[in-house]
């Protein structure tokens, strides 16, 4: 049975004992109730900022948002948000409030959350309750507090964070709720992209991802516009049942939750509308397609401030899905050394979703699967796949003649034909070779 931290309870006692009320809320409680061990713990209290810094002066205290009523409370190493019972003002910047009041109702500070799930306390009775979270949470639903349009309005994150609760508990949406977020969705133009990057990628991650994404084309669309063209589009290809859009998210169904492989199976198809034509026939191509995906994604990299390596994996997944990968010890092993081992089986599970998501019922191309056991077979053998493993290097080249650009050029050529075999991996064959 799922139990309280104690580390939390002891901050909670202490506040107590000081005269406070003090209540366990948010996503903690969302978990307990859910059968699952609660990893962040936050906490509502009655106590001013300075009363908590009094009450828990025994515990180290950081002041991470006084302004606002928050203190974090280091517990024996946990940390514990503790924020004063709150109402606020109007939101004239759609994203903060403009005025935060003290007060001290724990109904009053729910009342401000954005969904029900997310307005539940629980103190020293139990469950509290006002808005009926608990029904919601076991009817894996997602509903606004009060009027949706309203929690929206307020904060325009609200809306990107429903639709990722929603994929990442596998929950529906209210209808209430969808309907807002479909009719408010221009608003997340005032939120920073920083934070939608964040909050899509976690989106994305979540195993009710797919479903969120089919059902909202049109908040998808306004986090990355370059989707746009591709809902609805009509492949006329007799190897494709649905239109771009629908295959980009029966892709990303397929692959496991890791961001760039996520990413770049909603993404790895986004240039086809750009390069359709039709042959005399009427049946539909795409010539050219992972490249012009590759360079949007570029820009869409980009636009959701993704990490460095992030953004090189997606552009490079995206831009290499279509690579003829045959199972041979040339193909494999060439592969193999120009993509590093972790990247060569990401790539091949991208392009098993993509083969995978094209018809019903179809089913994964059976020569990946016969690449994959190859890979794995050559890689218990040791290859020699970067230059350090090479029985040359660049004093042999030297001593050969070579010098300069001349040298990389030459030994990356042998690394190319040892990894393929057509060259064993031993010093006296590759030396007389330096210079072909």
């Amino acid at each position: 049975m799922i139990q309280w931290d104690p580390r939390a309870l002891e901050v909670l006692a202490r506040l107590r004992a000081a005269g406070h009320q003090a209540v366990l809320v948010g996503g903690c409680v969302r978990d307990f109730l859910r059968g699952k061990a609660p990893h962040d713990y936050d906490a509502a209290t009655s106590a001013r900022p300075e009363e908590i810094l009094a009450a828990c002066a025994a515990l180290p205290c950081v002041p991470t948002g006084l302004r606002h009523g928050t203190v974090t409370v280091l517990s024996q190493g946990l940390a514990v948000e503790v924020t004063a019972f709150r109402r606020e003002g109007t939101y004239s910047d759609g994203r903060h409030p403009d005025q935060v009041s003290f007060t001290d109702s724990l109904e009053e500070d729910m009342a401000r959350r954005d969904f029900t799930i997310n307005a539940m306390a629980w103190d020293e009775g139990g469950l509290v309750d006002r808005f009926g979270g608990r029904a919601d949470l076991e009817a894996g639903l997602i509903r606004c507090v009060g009027e949706p349009e309203r929690r929206f309005q307020e904060d325009a994150l609200r809306i990107l964070r429903g639709l990722r609760l929603a994929a990442q508990l596998d929950f529906a949406i209210h209808p209430d709720t969808a309907r807002a977020i479909r009719t408010e969705t221009p608003r997340l133009s005032l939120v920073a992209r920083e934070r939608i990057g964040g909050e899509f990628l976690r989106l994305l991650l979540g195993p009710g991802a797919g479903r969120v994404l089919l059902d909202f084309p049109q908040t998808v669309c306004e986090i990355v516009p370059q989707l746009a063209p591709t809902v609805g589009f009509d492949q006329k290809n007799p190897h494709h049942a649905w239109d771009v859009y629908t295959h980009l998210v029966k892709t990303v169904e397929k692959v496991p939750p890791e961001p760039a492989l996520r990413l770049a199976a909603l993404l790895h198809d986004v240039g086809k509308p750009a390069v359709f034509s039709l042959d005399e026939t009427d049946t539909g191509h795409f010539y050219g397609h992972a490249e012009a995906s590759a360079r949007l994604c570029e820009d869409i990299a980009q636009s959701l401030r993704l990490d460095r390596a992030t953004r090189e994996q997606v552009v490079t997944l995206v831009q290499r899905h279509h690579l003829p990968l045959q199972p041979t010890q040339a193909c494999v092993g060439r592969w193999l050394r120009r993509l590093g081992p972790e990247f060569f089986f990401q790539l091949l599970t991208l392009m098993k979703a993509d083969g995978a998501s094209c018809l019903p019922g179809q089913s994964p191309r059976e020569e990946l699967d016969q690449t994959a056991d190859l890979a794995r077979t050559l890689l218990a053998q040791a290859p020699c796949l970067t230059l350090k493993d090479l029985a040359v290097n660049g004093r042999d080249a030297l001593a050969a003649g070579l010098s300069g650009p001349a040298i990389g050029r030459a030994l990356n050529r042998l690394l190319d034909q040892v990894a393929e075999g057509t060259l064993p991996n031993e010093r006296e064959v590759l030396l007389k070779h330096l210079t072909d």
